[in-house]
């Protein structure tokens, strides 16, 4: 039904990168929002309202969720429903000029229907959703081992980390070693792919959306640690893992 749809936002996903890679040649402006750790730059938003203006072409009638505020208002999933994250992982965009990503995910009445997310430098575009296959480029992916947590590599939120929240302490403690890469983007790449184990981070909704569509079908649990049930709407600190790291994670927090 939205095969058509999909291949429109594969080639915008790579229309994007391109004017991403050539924006980073000259200059542009960097400004904070909350604090000195939270940027926002000129790509940002040109890149949020290339993507914007496009999947309104594609869709008319859809809601769309765009971190930088040129989206709608949107308070619930009802219908379709585009979810933006034009630069995800600004800080390493500004200060690394690599690991950072680009999503987009596309639900209808909350479900999710298709996520992309294409790591920028590196030129891969990993993208999918339930019942319909995950891949990196054309390269069809399979889940992931299920293997626990003493076995695996964790991505684990930086400053709930350094503050000995949640005790995610002893959860790195219990892993096989901690990973951080400051982009939702990169990590939940990192989970789809096998590479960690899991990923446990507060996530606004351009944070998890496409990576939650994509994990759903590879089978992988997606959940929130701080409320009853995970609301994509809402900023949330969620886990996406294998089944038995989610089981292990989850007796060590609660």
């Amino acid at each position: 039904m939205y095969e058509q749809l999909d291949q429109s936002i594969q080639q915008l996903m790579w229309d994007v990168r391109k004017r991403t890679l050539k924006r980073m040649q000259s200059a542009y402006d960097v400004a904070m929002k909350t604090s000195y750790k939270d940027l926002v730059t000129t790509v940002d938003k040109e890149n949020e309202r290339f993507i914007d203006d496009h999947l309104r072409k594609l869709d008319p009638n859809a809601k769309i969720v765009s971190e930088e505020g040129l989206g709608d208002k949107v308070t619930d999933l009802k219908g379709p429903v585009f979810i933006v994250d034009p630069i995800d992982g600004t800080m390493n965009f500004v200060m690394q000029h690599r690991n950072f990503a680009i999503m987009i995910a596309f639900f209808v009445d909350g479900q999710p229907v298709y996520g992309y997310i294409m790591d920028v430098i590196e030129g891969t575009l990993y993208h999918g959703g339930p019942g319909k296959g995950v891949y990196c480029n054309d390269q069809r992916l399979h889940a992931p081992a299920d293997n626990d947590l003493h076995d695996s590599l964790v991505v684990l939120n930086s400053g709930i980390t350094l503050n000995g929240g949640h005790n995610f302490r002893e959860i790195g403690l219990q892993a096989r070693g901690v990973r951080m890469y400051g982009s939702a983007g990169i990590e939940m790449i990192a989970v789809i792919t096998g590479r960690v184990g899991g990923y446990l981070s507060y996530l606004h909704p351009w944070d998890l959306a496409a990576g939650m569509a994509m994990a759903k079908e590879l089978g992988l649990s997606v959940k929130a640690i701080d409320e009853k049930e995970l609301d994509v709407l809402s900023s949330n600190l969620v886990l996406v893992a294998t089944q038995q790291v989610s089981r292990d994670i989850s007796e060590l927090i609660n």
